[in-house]
């Protein structure tokens, strides 16, 4: 029975390691602007059809959009000013 409570227990600690991992990484400063705010902003371009992705670094926000003519866009959104670098 202990074996079977050991082999339980590890099982747990590795499922839960990502998990915890995924707290690690930075989020936005305090006074960043909403995320949806970013996006009715790209969502306002011209030619603007579709996103794609939308990523968050250490620093920056990237949306990756489509316009009607097919063509892939990325933008980089400072998040604090919600404007494009």
């Amino acid at each position: 029975m202990s074996r079977f409570l050991l082999a339980t227990s590890i099982a747990v600690l590795l499922a839960a390691g990502p998990a915890l991992a995924a707290d690690d990484r930075p989020l936005p400063p305090p006074n960043a602007k909403k995320l949806s705010e970013i996006i009715a902003k790209v969502e306002r371009r011209d030619g603007f059809l579709y996103i794609k992705d939308v990523e968050w670094d250490s620093n920056a926000y990237t949306v990756t959009y489509y316009t009607s003519d097919k063509a892939k866009v990325e933008i980089t959104y400072d998040p604090v000013t919600a404007e494009p670098r």
